[in-house]
């Protein structure tokens, strides 16, 4: 299997997925195991001068001003780890917790931490050999950094807390015994060094962001879907109209619809039936293209913070120097996660008002309900139901995270960003959104299913066709909700846009 080779400056959101959920290996490149050494040795040089440092010779946080003694130094760090492994909650999910050692490895192999070079290939061992420490989801204030979670990742690497290895939940020590990695001994500036920094909500943000390009292109394929089964007037799609407004995801989005529905016989031209379409069929390439530019905001933020160094203070080996500086702060990922949230919640509330327009015999030609024996059949009544409710919550959930801010270390760190929390709720909201566009799909296919022998667009038949494989056209009600979940696993698998885009070409984003 090909490697990734880790140098501090060129990771991708792509590497992070393929490591995460790929587990491809990573190794360390000559250029970053040099600067890794570097930095050491400043760290080095100035202990033997006695010189005061915070976190290397000092306390944390409010405790920044009580010197430690050279002996007490190595227990300073332990110290550290322990007293701040303070999270609750259910554990992250594996891929998220092999992207925040990805990233850690990454922000140390710039060469400004200070951390000695065995220290970090253990750390690469542990993600190679799928040692993966039991992170608890909730407790960082997004500054300094995500403290907490970061901590129960070194105890594993100390031989304390516990870690999943090959399905089993074990204590960290034995897991890292079963794998053959020895436990280490902090050194100075080590243990803050390995917590210090935005590795959890930044980890969160980039899977999170890989899903959302997927569920926004196939938003363009549903909403092609739906447009169709509703006859929609495909002249609101034309470059004319978005050629004068230029954003670039408006304007992506209705070439996208365009390809898709290309052939189709169902869709109509102003005039034909109506002159306009309601605005969830009319501004598919408005409201589609906005949730696209914020996706393309929030993967230029990602791709700076995975490969920038976030804790403090920072090593400058080229002049000596030891700064403290505030990169631990998430702010940037903050605004971004909670933009991600804001994005993808309008794509799922666009989507639940064309669901409603699909089910709603007064809003259309189709049966009530989208069944031909409705009162002793309800259709799609409740599924419209469940749509509303995920759309309901995911307005809860987009409140901002950011904005919030609550003084901590006896007011030493007065302003924290709340980014993991952000992060985790866009993550929630997109899982939300992706069970509304599964409803929409099966729904379209549903109404479609209506439309009797007419041909389809060049991709939205690729797509109706791979939905009926899967799905028979409702006749009498049944159990609906394994069918939302099919509908659901297309979506945030790819299969649904890989067979789309295997008729059409690529989709743009």
């Amino acid at each position: 299997m090909e490697k990734i080779l880790i140098t501090g400056n060129h990771l991708t959101v792509e590497d992070v997925v393929r490591v995460a959920r790929g587990n491809c290996e990573v190794i360390l490149s000559g250029e970053a195991e040099n600067n890794i050494i570097k930095s050491r040795e400043v760290v080095e040089e100035f202990i033997k001068e006695e010189k005061v440092m915070y976190g290397i010779t000092t306390g944390f946080g409010k405790f920044s001003d009580v010197v430690i003694s050279h002996e007490d130094i190595e227990r300073l760090q332990r110290n550290l780890i322990l007293s701040h492994s303070c999270g609750v909650g259910e554990p992250l999910p594996e891929d998220v917790v092999r992207a925040m050692m990805l990233l850690r490895i990454n922000a140390l192999a710039i060469g400004c931490s200070g951390v000695r070079l065995e220290t970090v290939k253990t750390l690469v061992e542990m993600l190679n050999k799928g040692v993966h420490p039991v992170i608890p989801e909730k407790g960082s204030l997004g500054a300094s950094g995500d403290l907490a979670p970061l901590s129960h990742m070194v105890l594993v690497m100390i031989g304390e807390g516990e870690a999943f290895y090959k399905g089993e939940r074990l204590p960290g020590r034995i897991a890292m015994e079963r794998a053959g990695i020895p436990t280490i001994t902090l050194h100075a500036k080590e243990g803050l060094a390995l917590i210090n920094g935005t590795q959890c909500m930044t980890s969160i943000g980039a899977l999170t962001s890989f899903d959302a390009e997927i569920l926004l292109k196939s938003s363009d394929i549903i909403a092609a879907m739906t447009l169709e089964a509703l006859r929609g007037i495909r002249d609101a799609f034309d470059e004319r109209i978005h050629r004068v407004r230029p954003h670039e995801g408006q304007m992506k989005t209705a070439r996208n619809i365009l390809r898709l529905i290309e052939g189709s016989e169902l869709t109509t031209r102003q005039g034909d039936i109506r002159v306009q379409d309601a605005y969830t069929l009319r501004c598919i390439p408005q409201v589609h293209g906005a949730s696209k530019d914020a996706l393309g905001y929030v993967r230029k933020v990602l791709s700076i913070e995975l490969n920038s160094v976030t804790d403090n203070p920072l090593l400058f080996s080229d002049t000596k120097e030891v700064l403290s500086g505030g990169n631990f702060h998430g702010q940037p990922v903050a605004l971004a996660m909670d933009f991600l949230g804001i994005a993808l919640s309008e794509i799922a509330n666009i989507s639940e008002r064309r669901i409603e327009r699909l089910v709603n015999y007064q809003l259309n030609d189709l049966p009530p309900f989208l069944t031909k024996k409705g009162g002793l059949n309800s259709g799609f009544m409740i599924a419209q139901y469940t749509a509303a409710s995920l759309v309901s919550e995911n307005k809860v959930l987009a409140h901002p995270a950011s904005v919030d801010s609550i003084p901590s270390s006896a007011n030493q760190e007065d302003h924290v960003s709340m980014g993991t929390i952000a992060a985790r709720k866009a993550k929630e909201i997109l899982f939300n959104a992706t069970n509304v566009l599964a409803i929409e799909l099966f729904a379209a296919s549903q109404a479609i299913h209506y439309r009797g022998k007419a041909r389809l667009g060049r991709g939205t038949e690729r797509a109706y066709e791979l939905v009926r494989s899967l799905i028979e056209p409702i006749e009498e009600d049944r159990i609906m909700y394994t069918e939302f979940n099919k509908c659901y696993e297309l979506i945030s698998s790819g299969k649904l846009l890989r067979t789309v885009e295997d008729s059409i070409g690529n989709l743009e984003i």
